[in-house]
């Protein structure tokens, strides 16, 4: 049995979101619901806790689709967003905020199915990527720590910087600790001691 994808589908129109939804008929497991743009539609969709919106705005100017989208909430979810018009600068905007699959002039019930199958597998790359960076950049964080404490370690015992690290790196294994924690210990008590 396939899993239930949850879908919420922001429009305004009903005839342009009965398009989205003989499409979504298609996709097996899929369970929709109509929200219409306006106010508080962040909280409306968090409460639904959907796996993907898809926005259709015919004419919406740049602000509103920017807001719509960032309501959508594309960091947390994958989002599409389809339109009859657009501009060099309402697709970068669109691309800024995250949106997962954008499709200009040709809602038709036969896309339907494969802009979702887009959508969720780019998110699913993008949150990859995310959490790649996420986790270089605090490796970059930990390792400057380290040679912080390095430091401190050095110049309090007068030690070479080998011997500095490779005490801490003993007390790290001795307390079942990470060696960036200890170094953040050494460089938080250093601090407190000055």
């Amino acid at each position: 049995m396939a899993p239930t994808l949850s879908i919420i589908i922001v429009d305004s129109d009903a005839e342009r979101a009965r398009t989205i939804c003989d499409g979504l008929a298609d996709l097996p497991g899929a369970n929709y619901a109509i929200v219409p743009p306006g106010p508080s539609l962040a909280r409306r969709i968090a409460a639904l806790h959907p796996d993907l919106v898809l926005i259709d705005a015919d004419n919406a100017s740049r602000d509103e689709m920017e807001e719509l989208t960032l309501a959508s909430g594309p960091m947390e979810r994958p989002v599409a967003v389809f339109v009859n018009q657009s501009d060099s600068a309402l697709t970068r905007a669109m691309v800024q905020a995250g949106v997962a699959a954008y499709v200009v002039d040709g809602l038709t019930q036969a896309r339907v199915v494969p802009v979702v199958d887009a959508a969720i597998a780019r998110f699913n790359m993008l949150q990859k990527v995310r959490a790649e960076l996420d986790a270089t950049r605090a490796a970059l964080e930990d390792r400057k720590v380290i040679d912080r404490a390095k430091g401190i370690v050095m110049r309090a015992r007068n030690v070479p910087e080998e011997d500095a690290y490779a005490l801490m790196r003993r007390s790290a294994m001795e307390k079942g600790r990470k060696i960036a924690e200890i170094a953040r210990a050494i460089v938080t008590a250093a601090e407190v001691l000055k």
